[in-house]
C-alpha cells in the first residue's frame, strides 16, 4: 500500500488491555476491562492539538463523536487566523480500516455508514465542508474556499487521525462528495489506500454543454420524455396564473426573491429544473405515476401542473431562504466547478425568458466571482494520467453522469463503472454481478483486509436499516 503503517499506538493500546485481563484473571474481568478500553478512544481524539468535543451520541456497535477541529482559514499562510471544522467519528474499532466520507456540503451529525464502510466494516471519518454553516470562518473570505483548500483541510484531518487509526484509509463520497473525494487524491494522492467516487460530474469546459443535451434525447424512454417535456411546457403556457399561486405562497411563508432578482426569474428557473430533477430522483418507472406526471398536460388542472413541478424541483428553492444554505456551492460552481447549461427543443422562444441561469445568480451580490476554466482541466487531466487504485460508479439515468470522469493509459487498477437504469443514487449493489463482484472486492483490496474476504467479494458488516440509508439525498436540482 502507499502509506506505510504505524502501529505503535494501537500496540500500547492493546497491551494495556492484554495487561488488564491478565492481572483479573477471569473471563469476567476481561469483559469488564473492555469498556476502559472503548472508553479511551474519546481520550485519544480529544488528545489530537485543535480537537474538541461537540457531543457524543450513542449507537450500538460503535461510538460516535461529532467534534471541532481547528483549521487555518488558508492552508498557504496557517498564522492567518482560523475556524472551527465540524466532524464526527463514528468508532468500530482502532484494527479496522477508516473511510473518509464528505458529501461535499454540510455535516449530518445522525450516526450514517457510507457503502464502503459497510463493505470493509470500517471506521467512518465525516467531514463538513468548508464555508457550509457553522464550519465558515468569520468573517468570510470567499476567495479561500476553492478545491486546494478544501482537500487540504482533508489532508489535515487525514494527518490527526491517522495516529490513531492507522490501518488503511479509503476515501468516499456522492456527487459533489465524489468530486469532493477525487479533488482530495488529486492534490494529496500519498494519503488514501483507494477511492470510491459515487456519481461525481466533471465539467472540464465549462462552456461545452452538448453532452447534457445528448443525455435528455435519449434517456428513458420517449414516451416518459414526451410527457415530462410536456408538464415543462406546459407550466410556461400557463405562466401568469400559476405565478399568482407563487406569489401567494412566497406571501404565506415570507418568501423573498433579492438574490435571483425576481418571482418571474424564479418561477422559470423552477420549471427548467423540472425535467432534470425527474431524472435525478426518480427511477423510469415513476414516469407511470398520474399524481406525479400527469398524462396529459394541456388538459391538467392548474393545481396538477404546480404540483407535479413542486414535488420534482420545488418552488421554495429559488427563494432567498432556499438559495441560503447552499450560497458556497453556487460560489464554488462560478468560480471553479462549473455547471451545466441545457437546451429546451420542446419549448418556443416566446415562452422562455432567462432560459438556463448561470451560477454567478445564485450567488449574493456582494460576494465577488471570478471563473477559473484551468481548475477542472487540470483535475481532469490528472485523473486521466495518474488515477491509482480509483472507482467512479454512475447511474444510466443520471443527468449528472453526462459529464463524467474517465480514465486515460495512464490509470493504474482503476475503474469507470455505470449502474444499469440507476438515478443520482447509484450505488456498487446496483451494479451487475460481474461488475459488482470486482467493485466490492477491489474496495476491500484497498482497504487490505484478508485474503479470503477479497476472494468472497461481499460486504463484511451486515445490513443495518438506520446505519446504511441508501437512495438519492433530497437535494435542490441543480447541485451534484
Amino acid at each position: 500500500m502507499r502509506k506505510a503503517l504505524r502501529w505503535l499506538l494501537a500496540l500500547t493500546v492493546l497491551i494495556g488491555t492484554l495487561g488488564t485481563a491478565a492481572t483479573a484473571g477471569t473471563a469476567g474481568a476481561a469483559t469488564a476491562a473492555r469498556p476502559q478500553a472503548t472508553a479511551d478512544i474519546k481520550e485519544r481524539l480529544l488528545s489530537i492539538p485543535g480537537m474538541s468535543l461537540i457531543e457524543e451520541k450513542p449507537y450500538t456497535g460503535y461510538r460516535f463523536f461529532v467534534l471541532n477541529y481547528t483549521q487555518p482559514v488558508d492552508h498557504r499562510h496557517p498564522s492567518k487566523g482560523t475556524f472551527q471544522q465540524r466532524i464526527t467519528v463514528l468508532h468500530k474499532d482502532v484494527s479496522r480500516p477508516t473511510v473518509f466520507y464528505t458529501s461535499g456540503y454540510e455535516l449530518s451529525t445522525t450516526p450514517r455508514r457510507s457503502e464502503p464502510t459497510q463493505i470493509v466494516d470500517g471506521n467512518q471519518i465525516s467531514m463538513e465542508y468548508r464555508f457550509f454553516t457553522p464550519s465558515r470562518p468569520d468573517p468570510a473570505d470567499w476567495t479561500k474556499l476553492d478545491i486546494w483548500q478544501a482537500a487540504s483541510d482533508q489532508h489535515r484531518i487525514f494527518k490527526a487521525l491517522k495516529k490513531v487509526y492507522d490501518k488503511n484509509w479509503l476515501s468516499t463520497g456522492g456527487s459533489k462528495g465524489g468530486m469532493t473525494a477525487t479533488y482530495f487524491e488529486r492534490f494529496y494522492p500519498r494519503d488514501m489506500d483507494g477511492v470510491v467516487a459515487y456519481v461525481a460530474p466533471n465539467d472540464v469546459v465549462n462552456d461545452e454543454d452538448s453532452a447534457y443535451d445528448r443525455f435528455f434525447a435519449t434517456v428513458g424512454t420517449k414516451e416518459c420524455r414526451d410527457r415530462l417535456n410536456a408538464v415543462q411546457r406546459e407550466a410556461l403556457v400557463r405562466r401568469e396564473p400559476l405565478e399568482k399561486k407563487y406569489a401567494a405562497v412566497a406571501a404565506d411563508n415570507g418568501y423573498t426573491f433579492r438574490t435571483i432578482g425576481s418571482l418571474d426569474r424564479a418561477y422559470e428557473a423552477v420549471v427548467l429544473d423540472y425535467v432534470w430533477g425527474f431524472w435525478q430522483y426518480n427511477l423510469l418507472e415513476n414516469c407511470a405515476d398520474d399524481k406525479l406526471v400527469p398524462p396529459d398536460a394541456k388538459n391538467a388542472t392548474d393545481d396538477q401542473i404546480w404540483t407535479s413541478i413542486d414535488t420534482v424541483s420545488g418552488f421554495s428553492f429559488y427563494t432567498d431562504q432556499g438559495l441560503e444554505p447552499y450560497t458556497p456551492y453556487y460560489y464554488q460552481a462560478a468560480t471553479q466547478l462549473g455547471a451545466p447549461t441545457i437546451h429546451f427543443p420542446h419549448i418556443e422562444k416566446k415562452y422562455l425568458r432567462y432560459g438556463y441561469q448561470p451560477p454567478r445568480n445564485f450567488v449574493p451580490r456582494d460576494i465577488p466571482t471570478t471563473f477559473q476554466p484551468r481548475a477542472m482541466r487540470d483535475v481532469d487531466s490528472w485523473v486521466r494520467h495518474n488515477a491509482h487504485q480509483m472507482l467512479f460508479v454512475y447511474g444510466q439515468n443520471d443527468p449528472w453522469g453526462g459529464e463524467r470522469f474517465r480514465l486515460g493509459k495512464g490509470a493504474e487498477d482503476s475503474y469507470v463503472l455505470t449502474a444499469p437504469g440507476a438515478n443520482h443514487g447509484a450505488r456498487v449493489s446496483g451494479l451487475t454481478a460481474d461488475e459488482k463482484n470486482l467493485a466490492t472486492a477491489r474496495i476491500l483490496q484497498w482497504a487490505g483486509v484478508p485474503a479470503a474476504a477479497v476472494d468472497r467479494a461481499k460486504p463484511l458488516a451486515k445490513y443495518d436499516a438506520k446505519l446504511d440509508v441508501r437512495g438519492v439525498d433530497r437535494q435542490p436540482t441543480l447541485r451534484p
